[in-house]
């Protein structure tokens, strides 16, 4: 593995780790965060359809701006479970992307733009 890609993964695992971090800042079980910590997978249900609707559902939940977003309206708003679900999103994302899972291309679902996955 080059060394750029080491430092990518390394860059997404602190990412990963401030989303546990945010994670301990709500009043849940840390086997909330376990269980959930998936679900933005359920996204890739969308491929049933055809690779097109299965990139955009899967990118949409995996978007880091979406669980960024979500996380800044649940602090304004002071709401637990919204900030839990953009920890959640925000998390996700970060430890797809430190296994090398990136956003998907509408053509393939291994074609990502981290490159093609083996």
């Amino acid at each position: 593995m080059s060394t750029m890609k080491s430092l990518l993964r390394l860059e997404e695992l602190a990412l990963f780790l401030a989303g546990i971090y945010l994670f301990s800042l709500l009043p849940y079980p840390w086997w909330i965060f376990l269980v959930l910590i998936v679900t933005p997978d359920i996204s890739m249900i969308g491929y049933l359809i055809n690779p097109k609707t299965g990139a955009f559902l899967y990118n949409l939940f995996h978007t880091r701006i979406i669980g960024i977003a979500t996380l800044l309206i649940a602090w304004h708003l002071k709401n637990d479970p919204l900030f839990l679900a953009g920890t959640i999103l925000f998390s996700h994302s970060a430890i797809d992307r430190a296994m090398h899972y990136g956003l998907k291309y509408a053509d393939n679902f291994k074609h990502t733009h981290l490159g093609n996955i083996k």
